[in-house]
């Protein structure tokens, strides 16, 4: 049995995942809010006191750098320390891998049902991939193509300096540089980034706030959500505007991405903001400005784009990432 984690910036989802020769399969899972629990020490014995099941392996994908199997994220409410819930929860080996490592790990497991096409064209056999997801972060990664398969590796790319590619997006780094000094993708592509370009375009007048909207996000917990709900229902211009830059900035950083990978394998979109924009992720202007890179969009041309839609990818991709861990180890022990 491996207990497999995702761990991000606001939820931590665990599950149990019993192994089947090469392969896993789930069979019991638990959601959590972050801030309702003290330490990810105790909602892993919350879970592992509900399944009464015991486990030989422990793998978590957790949102940051992993750095000798500790990580302390930018996001999170407190760090995760592999060595530390070896011995608080006296379990077997746990091992920590990068959030977006372990997506890159789960996109074999998927099905054709579950992606969704955004930039059509035929991936080349030979070709890198590339993941991005935006969710409470921004996180990167990459699968290198070997000679027995991919080969994920992680990345802090969502950290990178964001660049602006027109007058409003340029206005937009400037607000955005003013409020926080330096200015990363992550503060436009993110949660907290949909809030950041709403009050961006509120503060410089572009356009008008609606006192009934004001209302609402003063009262509600998630502002991110709030904006894109009235985007997506067409009732707020402001709303539309600020997911339409968002997507715009996607596409470009999607597009970044593909070319310092050379994924021409593919790029897929996955994290919790994008399956629930999917129709404005549709829109040309995602794949437009993907593909707008200059004298290199002849290459971005012939690299397919896809949605994630299935949102357990990441905790499967930890269970299968724990697998090979546990061949390595009985490798070692019949050596």
């Amino acid at each position: 049995m491996i207990l497999a984690g995702d761990i991000g910036g606001t939820n931590t989802r665990l599950a149990l995942f019993e192994v089947h020769g090469s392969s896993v399969a789930m069979r019991q899972s638990a959601d959590y809010r972050n801030r309702e629990h003290p330490t990810v020490e105790h909602i892993i014995d919350d879970f592992v006191a509900k399944v009464h099941v015991p486990v030989d392996l422990v793998s978590l994908g957790v949102a940051g750098a992993v750095i000798e199997n500790r990580v302390t994220g930018q996001n999170l409410p407190w760090n995760v320390d592999a060595v530390l819930i070896e011995r608080s929860l006296q379990l077997p080996r746990v091992v920590l891998l990068n959030d977006l490592v372990a997506l890159a790990y789960g996109l074999g497991a998927l099905k054709e049902s579950d992606l969704t096409t955004l930039h059509a064209a035929p991936p080349l056999a030979s070709g890198n991939c590339a993941v991005i997801a935006a969710g409470t972060g921004l996180g990167e990664a990459g699968l290198l193509r070997g000679i027995d398969g991919f080969v994920p590796f992680p990345s802090e790319g969502g950290h990178s300096d964001f660049a602006p590619n027109d007058e409003t997006e340029a206005a937009l780094y400037l607000y955005l540089r003013t409020r926080f000094g330096h200015v990363s993708y992550e503060r436009v592509l993110s949660g907290q980034g949909i809030e950041n370009i709403y009050e961006f375009l509120r503060d410089t007048q572009r356009y008008p706030e609606d006192g009934a909207l004001a209302t609402e996000l003063a009262a509600t917990t998630d502002r991110a959500a709030l904006i894109s709900r009235h985007a997506l229902a067409s009732s707020c211009a402001i709303c539309e505007e600020t997911l339409n830059i968002f997507a715009r900035v996607l596409g470009a950083e999607a597009g970044n991405i593909a070319l310092r990978l050379l994924a021409t394998g593919g790029v897929y979109i996955g994290g919790g903001i994008a399956p629930k924009i999917s129709q404005c992720l549709l829109h040309p202007r995602f794949t437009d400005a993907f593909r707008a890179k200059g004298r290199m969009q002849p290459l971005l041309e012939k690299v397919p784009v896809y949605l994630v839609t299935n949102e357990h990818t990441g905790l499967i991709g930890a269970a299968v990432f724990g697998l090979k861990q546990l061949a390595q180890q009985t490798e070692a022990l019949h050596a």
